[in-house]
């Protein structure tokens, strides 16, 4: 893909895009961190601007599971709903078709097709809940 652009599959970029892989879903700096592992002359700058020409080329996504920087996953894995837990940071997946009633209805009422791959929810996962309510006790 990058060579029908008239691009190098250069060694980092090669590196950033395993690293994607390998860490399902990671920040720019865990990205960063994974690389250095193997090629310490790997910059954050680097890596930025390389997440950012594979976003394009449609092989990594991103979508924001906090305040902080935007994660990355894999293209090649199903579209996912995001699942983020406030209390314990865990992040967990669900199928699409979750959404439909809302992206159906939005679709409907005011023409406006949702990019579901971006979708996060943010709650307490059931662990974190059942965990608080053996805490509070009967």
């Amino acid at each position: 893909m990058l060579r029908e652009r008239g691009l190098r599959l250069t060694p980092q970029r090669q590196l950033i895009l395993e690293a994607v892989h390998l860490l399902g879903h990671a920040t720019p700096e865990q990205v960063h961190q994974h690389v250095r592992q193997r090629a310490a002359g790997v910059n954050i700058t680097t890596v930025y601007r390389t997440l950012e020409l594979l976003e394009e080329l449609g092989l990594v996504n991103h979508t924001h599971l906090s305040h902080g920087s935007p994660t990355y996953h894999a293209t090649g894995a199903d579209q996912h709903v995001h699942l983020v837990c406030r209390t314990c940071g865990s992040v967990a997946e669900m199928d699409t078709s979750v959404m439909h009633p809302v992206t159906d209805q939005l679709r409907d009422e005011r023409d406006f097709r949702v990019d579901v791959g971006h979708v996060s929810l943010f709650g307490v996962c059931g662990d974190c809940t059942e965990r608080s309510e053996d805490r509070e006790g009967p």
